[in-house]
């Protein structure tokens, strides 16, 4: 693997934050109020009935991944804590699927800064999409295939969860500074984004995932 530079600009950490003191629920448990929906349109260009693909079952949201396109918060957001969990069901191969940050248009693959979660690469960051989306991070880390995508750091435990597990995301934004943190491991951060203030989206991208306990808290 590569070897790694630590960025030390800047640095948040989980334990800064008491459990879920001070966060506001984005997610019910029941309902999908709060939210609106970006769908890809089909062959004809026929807009789906995206009830069809995000549904709440038992206190989860459910996400059949098809069409491509995300679930999006009304509400914008700036500086914040983001929690929540994910998991893909355990009779399957996993899949791909993210959490979508400083939302700006209503394209299905908007302009945005995504937390991957597809299955063994949970923590890495990609710029949806250069120029548009921008963020300094590890030269070390980057994808020579794919420029605008940063694999996540190494960490010490496996980062995710077995399949059919529920795994926990925490993602900080302050200011043009992101810092992600999986099942309590830091996997990712990056710096200088030109990206500070937009909604968040949970993305729909060919497999079945569920969420959670989606909660923040705004950082003064």
């Amino acid at each position: 693997m590569r070897t790694l530079l630590c960025l030390t600009t800047f640095t948040f950490t989980s334990s800064a934050i008491a459990a879920d003191k001070g966060f506001t629920p984005l997610f019910d448990g029941k309902t999908l109020d709060g939210w609106t929906f970006i769908v890809k349109p089909d062959k004809d260009g026929k807009k789906v009935d995206p009830m069809d693909t995000w549904s709440v079952t038992e206190g989860y949201i459910r996400c059949t991944g098809k069409p491509n396109g995300c679930m999006v918060t009304k509400s914008e957001h700036a500086d914040y804590v983001l929690k929540l969990k994910w998991r893909f069901p355990a009779n399957t191969a996993g899949g791909n699927t993210g959490v979508l940050l400083h939302v700006q248009d209503e394209k299905y693959w908007p302009t945005s800064i995504e937390a991957q979660l597809l299955t063994g690469r949970a923590g890495d960051i990609l710029l949806t999409n250069p120029p548009d989306a921008k963020l300094e991070a590890d030269k070390a880390r980057q994808d020579p295939k794919l420029e605008r995508r940063f694999f996540r750091i190494e960490t010490k435990e496996p980062a995710e969860k077995k399949l059919g597990e529920w795994n926990e995301l925490e993602v900080t934004c302050k200011g043009g500074a992101i810092v992600l943190v999986v099942n309590g491991q830091k996997v990712n951060e990056g710096k200088n984004g030109n990206l500070t203030k937009g909604r968040i989206a949970l993305q729909s991208e060919g497999a079945e995932v569920h969420f959670k306990d989606v909660v923040l808290q705004e950082l003064k």
